[in-house]
C-alpha cells in the first residue's frame, strides 16, 4: 500500500488495545501501512485473565510500549454509579456495560496519548458499531487536536474471517476461530455476545456460552435472600457487611449469577441505524437497579420520581450515544444527585431462578406513612375531602363533556 503524506506525518500511535482480533491485527497494520511507532494501551474495566501476557503479546505482534492501567474503581465510582442513580437502562433492557467502559477507556488512553506526545490514537471498533462513534466522541472531547485512526474504514478487511487470515498469514494468535467467530467484550459490569450463529435472531442462544450466569433450570430450588445498603444512592455494602465499590460489584456478581439473574437477549436499535442482536450478562447490574428502584420509591416524593423516569431514559441514550464527555450529561448528574440526597437506607430482595422479589424496604427518609396508607381505621385521612378533590380535578372533564355535547 502506497504511504500518502498524511499517513507520513504521524510518527507515533498509541492503540486501545484488548488483545482480541481487531486490536491484534492493527498493532501489525499500524506498522506495515503508517510505518511509525506504535504503543498498545489496555485499560483494565474488570476483564480478568483476558489481560494475562497482554504486554508481551503487544510488543510480539508490534508493539514499541506497551501499557495496562487499572481503572476499575474509576469504572465503577465515575460511570457505574451515576447510572445506577439515574436507573439509566438503554431501551429498557440494556445495562450499558460497553457504553460505559468506552469513555473511561479513551479518557486513560487520552492521558497516555499525552504522556507520549503521540499524534494519533487509534481505536479497534468497526464501521458498523456503536464504539467508533463512543471512541472518537470521547477523543474528540478530550484530545481535540490528534488525528484519529479507525482501521475499519481504511483497510481491505471485510470481515471476521478476513480478520482471522491475516491474522494467521503473520502468526498473530487471536482468541476466535471461523468456527466459533463469536465476538464478546467482558468487564466488570457485564460480558455482551455477538455474532456467529446470534446474527440470525430465529436462532436459541447456546447456554454453554454463559460465563457469568447459570440457567434457570440450575439455579438454587431455593430462595436467597440478600439485602443492599445504600447511601445517597450509591451501593456501599451486602448483608450489613460493608464493601469497595468493585468488591461491591464482584460479589454481587456471584450472587445474582449463581441465582440465574442477569441475561439480556435483545435487538437493540444502534446508533448508526441499523438493528443488531445482543446477548448480554449483567447479574450485578439487574440486581443493584432492582434494589436502588425500590429504594427511591419509599424515599423520593411522587413528581421528583415521575421526572426522573422520565429523564433516565435520556440519559441511557446519552451513555448509549457516545455523549458520555457532554455538558447535557453533566447537567443530568446535578439533577439526579440532587434527587438522590434523601436515598439511604437498604432493600431486601428474595432470589430465586431468575427472579427478583421485594422482600422488605428500610428507608432512612421515608415518606411512607402506614398511617396514612392504612385501610383501617384513622384519624389523619378525612374520606369527604376526597369528593372536592374529585370534583376540581374532574372539573375539565366536566366541561368537554357537557359542551361537546351541545
Amino acid at each position: 500500500m502506497t504511504i500518502n503524506n498524511e499517513k507520513n506525518s504521524v510518527k507515533k500511535v498509541v492503540v486501545a488495545y484488548s488483545g482480541g482480533l481487531d486490536t491484534s491485527i492493527i498493532l501489525s497494520w499500524i506498522k506495515e501501512n503508517y510505518n511509525c511507532d506504535v504503543i498498545a494501551c489496555c485499560v483494565d474495566v474488570g476483564q480478568g485473565s483476558e489481560l494475562e501476557g497482554l504486554n508481551e503479546k503487544a510488543k510480539r505482534t508490534g508493539a514499541l510500549k506497551s501499557y495496562i492501567i487499572d481503572a476499575k474503581e474509576e469504572f465503577v465510582v465515575d460511570y457505574i454509579y451515576p447510572t445506577i442513580k439515574a436507573n439509566a437502562l438503554y431501551e429498557n433492557k440494556y445495562y450499558l456495560g460497553t457504553s460505559l467502559a468506552r469513555p473511561v477507556i479513551a479518557k486513560k488512553i487520552a492521558d497516555i496519548v499525552k504522556k507520549e506526545k503521540a499524534d494519533a490514537v487509534c481505536h479497534g471498533a468497526t464501521g458498523k458499531g456503536n464504539d467508533q462513534v463512543r471512541f472518537e466522541l470521547a477523543f474528540k472531547a478530550l484530545i481535540p487536536d490528534v488525528k484519529i485512526i479507525a482501521p475499519w474504514r481504511e483497510w481491505d478487511i471485510k470481515s471476521r474471517e478476513d480478520a482471522i487470515n491475516y491474522a494467521k498469514k503473520r502468526n498473530i494468535p487471536v482468541p476466535v476461530t471461523k468456527e466459533k467467530p463469536y465476538s464478546s467484550d467482558a468487564n466488570l459490569w457485564h460480558i455482551s455476545y455477538e455474532g456467529g450463529i446470534l446474527e440470525d435472531v430465529e436462532n436459541e442462544y447456546d447456554d454453554s456460552m454463559f460465563k457469568m450466569t447459570v440457567s434457570h433450570e440450575k439455579a438454587p430450588d431455593k430462595s436467597t435472600y440478600v439485602t443492599i445498603g445504600f447511601e445517597s444512592g450509591i451501593p456501599v455494602s451486602i448483608d450489613g457487611k460493608k464493601l469497595s465499590p468493585v468488591e461491591l460489584i464482584v460479589e454481587l456478581n456471584e450472587i445474582a449469577g449463581a441465582n440465574g439473574i442477569g441475561r439480556t437477549d435483545m435487538v437493540e436499535n444502534r446508533l448508526v441505524g441499523m438493528k443488531s442482536r445482543g446477548v448480554y450478562e449483567a447479574p450485578a447490574a439487574t440486581i443493584l437497579y432492582a434494589a436502588h428502584e425500590e429504594l427511591e420509591s419509599v424515599s423520593m416524593d411522587r413528581d421528583t420520581l415521575h421526572f426522573k423516569q422520565a429523564l433516565a431514559y435520556k440519559y441511557a441514550e446519552i451513555a448509549y450515544y457516545g455523549l458520555w464527555f457532554s455538558p447535557l450529561r453533566e447537567a443530568l448528574d446535578a439533577f439526579v444527585n440532587e434527587t438522590q440526597k434523601y436515598v439511604t437506607g437498604s432493600v431486601k430482595l428474595r432470589l430465586y431462578k431468575g427472579n427478583i422479589v421485594p422482600a422488605a424496604r428500610i428507608a432512612k427518609y421515608s415518606l411512607y406513612s402506614e398511617k396514612l396508607a392504612t385501610f383501617e381505621k384513622d384519624e389523619i385521612y378525612n374520606h369527604k375531602d376526597a369528593e372536592g378533590f374529585i370534583n376540581l380535578w374532574g372539573l375539565p372533564t366536566k366541561v368537554y363533556a357537557t359542551l361537546r355535547k351541545k
